[in-house]
């Protein structure tokens, strides 16, 4: 049995832009915690004393908690209020902030980045799927432009804003988690005033043992992604026990999912090729997303000795693509209807600008540099919106939030792997690459394997030398293993074929006058929508 309260008048444009406002700041905000980061996290692992492994792990221990909650957001908001399921990630992700801004120790540190990631995961699903919920698929690339536009700024300020705060020493790095309160607090309250849909009063039954059986295969999987190759060979028993682990765990999900009422992620949604090749292609999509800005700044602070604010500047080409292609595609698909060409032509791209940055070295110049970061940028931004805005064309309004979490899911999984395994490779190429300039200086004892992140400025002028073209190359290379990735996403969505896009959101009346329909799955349970007019 579930009730809704009235529906609400179709929305104009100045509505729906208020009722967005709040969500994108929210979606900012978690962006925002996921990039200010990048650039001080040098200093951050310098002063909590800890080294390589340690700095990928700050970054993965968010990206996948991202990845595992982002379905459990989805479900939730095809079963309760969108509105108070925004609200309560914005708490998740204030609580988050704070703890992490007051660690001592990486181990506390990771641990408050896993709550920043929940949040996290929850905002970035729900934006997408309440938008969803007022604006029809034709209509709705123009504001998918926003929201590229928001992960965009958010991406290219991040590290900026990072940069400074560790360059300010009267700062301090805490500060990169402190400065997302203020804007979640002020999310909460303008989420709170602007967001207006109909709220379904239902039992809510959420498929826990699912969510459990998922978390634990993912996390199983990047565990092993992170550690192999540095802790234990890629060929070891410990390899085989993972893995078979993860496999197996994977396996009792699909069981549970195949039984549940509930499922977190619906099985059947498979059955539609257009949903399946999205989910694969968002799933490399990732890798070039969320490794371009990490190991970029990386490169530009060890291999080419830029300070943490200069490396931010140095960067954004590849958000500049980033925002202007995810905008500019928005807009035109909204005119025209036609959007395969923009998958395409964005894959197309970020192999191409990957595979280009697989070829630099620590004195490549910068502006050859920056023509292969804007390529990965302008890839980037004409895939990442427009694989959700295909998947959620192809659905009912009662799986929306299902479907468009499971594209952001596969997305954070592809940066989540992607970032713990090239971040492990990166240490292992660093470890052989000075080994390697080192012994050509005649130093035989060089305590490469230690882990640790060197200070630059400590270094004498021929070890640094080495440092830095150790670096430049290493990077490099996680670029180079990148690619072939980006080129299955561009074979999948060759495979794609292109479906007009509606001009309702699914949950009009049926006749002028009639009631707004609640969408009914085939348990009987009703979703929570948003009226919007029928073009």
């Amino acid at each position: 049995m579930s009730t809704t309260s009235p529906p609400p008048a179709p929305m104009e444009h100045r509505q729906i832009m208020s009722a967005l406002g709040g969500l994108l700041l929210g979606m900012f905000v978690a962006m925002i915690s996921s990039t200010i980061v990048t650039n001080a996290l040098p200093k951050i692992i310098s002063d909590l004393d800890s080294g390589q492994s340690a700095y990928t792990w700050v970054v993965t221990a968010a990206l996948l908690a991202m990845t595992v909650s982002t379905p459990l957001w989805g479900k939730l908001a095809d079963l309760i209020s969108k509105k108070l399921l925004v609200q309560i990630a914005l708490v998740v992700f204030l609580i988050g902030s704070l703890g992490a801004g007051l660690s001592q120790n990486v181990a506390t540190l990771i641990v408050f980045r896993v709550l920043q990631g929940i949040g996290t995961g929850g905002l970035t699903a729900l934006v997408q799927i309440v938008m969803a919920a007022m604006i029809s698929p034709r209509e709705r690339g123009r504001y998918s432009g926003y929201i590229g536009a928001t992960i965009a700024v958010s991406t290219v300020a991040g590290p900026l804003l990072g940069g400074a705060i560790v360059d300010t020493s009267w700062l301090g790095w805490r500060w990169c988690f402190y400065i997302g309160v203020p804007f979640a607090a002020v999310a909460f309250a303008v989420v709170q005033r602007t967001l207006r849909l109909p709220v379904v009063r239902r039992d809510v039954k959420v498929d826990w043992t699912g969510a459990f059986f998922m978390s634990a295969s993912v996390s199983l999987l990047l565990i092993w992604v992170t550690f192999a190759g540095s802790k234990f060979d890629w060929a070891s028993w410990q390899t085989a026990v993972m893995t078979g682990g993860a496999v197996l765990l994977g396996a009792v999900f699909v069981l549970v999912e195949s039984r549940a009422s509930e499922p977190i992620i619906p099985l059947r949604l498979f059955r539609n090729k257009t949903i399946t090749l999205a989910s694969v292609a968002s799933l490399f999509v990732g890798v070039g997303m969320f490794a371009g800005s990490i190991f970029l700044s990386q490169y530009f602070q060890m291999a080419r000795g830029e300070s943490p604010t200069m490396a931010g500047i140095m960067t954004i080409p590849l958000i500049g693509g980033l925002a202007v292609s995810s905008t500019l595609s928005g807009q035109i698909i909204t005119k025209t209807g036609s959007w395969k060409i923009w998958l395409v032509s964005g894959g197309a791209l970020v192999t191409a600008g990957l595979g280009l940055l697989g070829t630099i070295r620590a004195d490549t110049p910068y502006w050859r540099t920056a023509v292969f970061m804007a390529l990965v940028g302008l890839g980037v931004g004409m895939m990442m919106q427009n694989l959700v805005l295909a998947t959620q064309n192809q659905v009912d309004q009662r799986d929306l939030g299902a479907a468009s979490s499971m594209v952001s899911f596969f997305r954070s999984l592809g940066g989540s792997a992607g970032v713990a395994a090239l971040g492990a490779m990166l240490g292992t190429r660093v470890t052989h690459y000075m080994a390697d300039g080192l012994a050509r200086l005649g130093v035989t004892d060089t305590g490469s394997g230690s882990g640790s992140i060197p200070d630059l400025a400590l270094l004498p002028a021929p070890v640094r030398a080495v440092v830095e073209s150790a670096y430049g190359h290493a990077v490099a290379d996680t670029f180079l293993y990148a690619a072939p990735l980006a080129l299955v996403a561009f074979v999948m969505v060759l495979f794609i074929k292109e479906v007009p896009l509606r001009r309702d959101t699914g949950t009009e009346p049926i006749a002028t006058g009639t009631p707004a329909a609640v969408s009914v799955s085939t348990s009987g349970a009703a979703s929570e929508s948003a009226s919007a007019p029928r073009a």
